[in-house]
């Protein structure tokens, strides 16, 4: 694919990139090349592909959502240098 200098200048632009003038020629060239892929794979066949999320045929094994340990406030409070109605109390730090 044909890319000028000048689009480069704008994309750059668009993504808040700088680029010297002295890559310039550089950057366009290998722009150039990566747009050429992309037109590659546009010319591909995906009729026939069924839309999938992942590429790997397994699912993802998740634990049962199930309460291992009982919650003790009391006993995780009792080291709280302040706490208020079961909360703990910090400091202020920011006026």
């Amino acid at each position: 694919m044909s890319v000028s200098p000048q689009d480069v200048e704008k994309v750059a632009l668009l993504a808040r990139l700088a680029i010297s003038e002295s890559d310039l020629p550089e950057v366009t060239e290998r722009f150039g090349r990566v747009l050429g892929l992309v037109d590659e794979l546009n010319t591909i066949d995906t009729e026939t592909v069924v839309p999938m999320s992942n590429p790997h045929d397994m699912h993802q094994r998740l634990r049962p959502d199930a309460v291992t340990r009982q919650n003790n406030r009391e006993n995780l409070m009792a080291s709280a240098p302040a706490q208020d109605q079961g909360y703990f109390l910090v400091p202020k730090v920011i006026d």
